[in-house]
């Protein structure tokens, strides 16, 4: 069990960060923190886990539903430059794309809970099939959703 679940923490983890980061605005060790919250409850699980969906399906859910938990519990703080500032690195392109980053947050963040959860997930790279399991829909519902998001995150993105 300790070494399915290790491997798992160690395939998964990086893709846990990157969810979690778009349901706090980009904040990186608020996004750490709940990435460690989700696989302390799937190390609690672990044994509970049916096998009835991929396992990866599982850790999503779970995913998704710690970050909607902490949504609920915390005031939503606005995004600040100060979040997205890394001071290693003082290169125009690097402050450009650390801008695009912080609007699409920004933009994201106006989403509703499944449509955050959606686009998200497919910015990972999720399959549509998979993500249609994690959120309850059909598949062809994740598919028009999809591209009805990214429709709407542009217009956000390019205020419009």
């Amino acid at each position: 069990m300790e070494e399915d679940f290790k491997k798992l923490y160690e395939e998964n983890y990086s893709k846990m960060v990157r969810l979690c980061l778009g349901y706090v605005s980009g904040d990186k060790d608020m996004a750490k923190d709940l990435t460690q919250e989700v696989f302390i409850k799937v190390w609690r699980n672990f044994n509970s886990f049916r096998n009835e969906s991929a396992i990866t399906t599982w850790l999503y859910r779970i995913a998704v539903n710690t970050c909607l938990m902490n949504l609920r519990k915390t005031k939503k703080a606005p995004i600040t430059d100060a979040v997205f500032q890394d001071n290693t690195i003082d290169t125009a392109p690097e402050k450009e794309r650390e801008q695009q980053f912080q609007k699409m947050y920004q933009c994201i963040d106006t989403l509703g809970p499944t449509n955050k959860a959606i686009i998200l997930m497919e910015l990972e790279g999720i399959p549509q099939k998979e993500i249609a399991q994690v959120t309850g829909l059909k598949h062809e519902a994740i598919r028009t959703r999809i591209h009805r998001i990214k429709n709407e995150l542009k217009k956000c993105v390019n205020h419009e």
